[in-house]
């Protein structure tokens, strides 16, 4: 396939939370319509792998060092401590200064072509869909018929773009982990959802098909700071179990290396653990790091390995009970599709 034109003037990205690359060979016969398209060698997500991060790398075409969204969670500066979930927002802090970076939308919306954001009404106003989505037209739709239909609505205009989310295997996967009946039925209607919009997209439309992150589910739980030093000198926790930002108290800074050296003797190979220097170092969150990124990361990383998790305390009951994770940098986590098809 030419991937250099547009058929038709008519584009669809169809991104599945939660869709790892593996996933597509390893339940091939329950995916007929995904194994049918086209497909080409697996993507790498950003890190940490997780769904703010990786979204706004693709909305943007930025890597995080860019774009600022560090993690599920991180410290906002100079707040007293405040930490911001980037999926669930904080009306005190405004999207489109947390995320400055002008959007693929934004720029498409410039050059004429029709931009629509398919996806669950809930998300349609959220800080995220502000700070990631600028520029697409925003189309709810929470059941099948309505995803298919808002997405051929959209795609009636040419040149046109339509990018449709669902998260529903992402959600089987932490309640019930990759692989359960619950993630199972949650594969099957990707698998329908996929053939619904090749049956009924209009003519010629290209779909694309990829996802943010894969998943693992994980077996070895370690609650921070419970029977180990491993809060020792921390003063505030963010991140994800698979990969964590610990921010030190000001007057502690200096102290960074003596922490992530607790952190490396007690975990061993069960994590990799760096400071912030070292992250910075090492290219985590890519090549250009923005001050305000810089103010927004940990000052010590910590990412899980194997099938750890990394529990907070306060957050127990709620992050033990989940089966799936993802954050961490396993081909599992980071190995995501990239699928496309020309509808007839």
């Amino acid at each position: 396939m030419n991937i250099d034109s547009s058929p038709s003037g008519r584009e669809c990205l169809f991104l599945i939370d939660g869709l790892g690359a593996s996933v597509i060979n390893e339940y091939r016969d329950l995916l007929p319509s995904l194994s049918s398209m086209h497909s080409y060698s697996p993507l790498q997500s950003s890190f940490p792998t997780t769904t703010a991060t990786a979204l706004a790398t693709l909305t943007t075409g930025q890597l995080p060092g860019v774009h600022g969204m560090l993690g599920y969670t991180v410290r906002v500066p100079r707040s007293g401590g405040r930490i911001l979930n980037a999926l669930k927002w904080d009306e005190r802090v405004d999207p489109e200064n947390w995320q400055p970076v002008e959007t693929l939308f934004q720029k498409a919306e410039r050059s004429g072509i029709s931009v629509s954001h398919v996806a669950a009404k809930r998300y349609e106003n959220s800080g995220f869909t502000r700070a990631a989505f600028r520029g697409a037209q925003y189309k709810g739709a929470n059941i099948l018929t309505d995803l298919v239909d808002e997405t051929k609505k959209a795609l009636r205009e040419s040149p046109s773009f339509a990018y449709i989310y669902i998260n529903d295997l992402d959600v089987a996967g932490h309640s019930d982990g990759v692989g359960s009946q619950k993630w199972l039925d949650a594969l099957a209607y990707v698998e329908l959802l996929t053939r619904s919009l090749i049956s009924n997209l209009p003519k010629g439309t290209r779909l694309w098909l990829t996802a943010d992150h894969g998943m693992i589910n994980t077996d070895e739980k370690i609650t921070m700071g419970e029977n180990n030093p491993l809060l020792d000198g921390v003063e505030l926790i963010a991140g994800e179990p698979r990969a964590r930002h610990l921010y030190l108290p000001v007057d502690q800074l200096g102290n960074s290396s003596h922490v992530a050296q607790t952190w490396r003797d007690f975990l061993g190979e069960r994590a990799d653990i760096y400071t912030q220097q070292e992250a910075i170092d090492a290219g985590l969150f890519g090549d250009v790091l923005t001050a305000d990124a810089r103010d927004r990361m940990g000052d010590i990383l910590a990412i899980a390995k194997g099938n750890v998790v990394l529990i907070e305390a306060g957050r127990k009951e709620l992050e033990s009970a989940m089966v799936g994770h993802h954050g961490g940098l396993t081909d599992a986590e980071k190995l995501i599709p990239l699928l496309s098809c020309e509808t007839n």
